[in-house]
């Protein structure tokens, strides 16, 4: 006589599929590329090609650019804006913020675990000093798959950045993993 086996809990209801495509508004940089925060970004990724400040290096892109994963990070909280680690005194606080990005609808499911599965980037060009830059985000897809351990929903986010102007500077594929 064999187990019984367990029933799996289906996640991917109509309201979770629905989600499926749902984009959330533009949505700008508070600040244009600065060269002061092109040179702190450099340095950290720890790329010094004259490039990123040098005009004459940089003539073929017309002037000094950004390394090319800059737009990702150029997003910085308003100063009125609450500091996410304020919440760090609070019991229920797990160091998650499960609202995947600004302006895009909760993928509401009882899963207590958020994990981030890794991301994947098409460049286009460089940002130049002085653009601004623009995100769109979207869900590309959910999916659920089950594990030796249970289901496993997989978020799958597009952000898009672009200049103010239309211009493609890179998309980033992120997969995030709910279990």
């Amino acid at each position: 006589m064999s187990a019984p086996t367990e029933s799996v809990p289906d996640y991917m209801t109509p309201e979770v599929k629905a989600l499926i495509g749902a984009e959330a508004p533009p949505f700008e940089a508070r600040h244009p590329v600065e060269a002061s925060e092109v040179r702190r970004f450099h340095q950290a990724v720890m790329d010094n090609a004259p490039r990123y400040w040098d005009s004459a290096a940089a003539s073929r892109y017309g002037g000094p650019v950004a390394p090319i994963g800059f737009p990702v990070h150029a997003f910085r909280r308003a100063k009125d804006e609450p500091d996410p680690l304020d919440a760090m005194d609070q019991p229920d606080f797990d160091g998650l913020d499960r609202r995947l990005r600004p302006g895009l609808p909760p993928v509401l499911l009882p899963l207590k675990r958020l994990m981030n599965g890794g991301y994947e980037y098409e460049l286009f060009r460089h940002a130049r000093h002085g653009e601004r830059i623009v995100v769109r985000s979207r869900y590309a897809d959910i999916y659920q798959r089950n594990g030796r351990t249970g289901p496993i929903v997989f978020v799958v986010i597009e952000d898009t950045y672009e200049t103010d102007r239309g211009e493609r500077l890179l998309r980033s594929t992120n997969t995030m993993i709910l279990r």
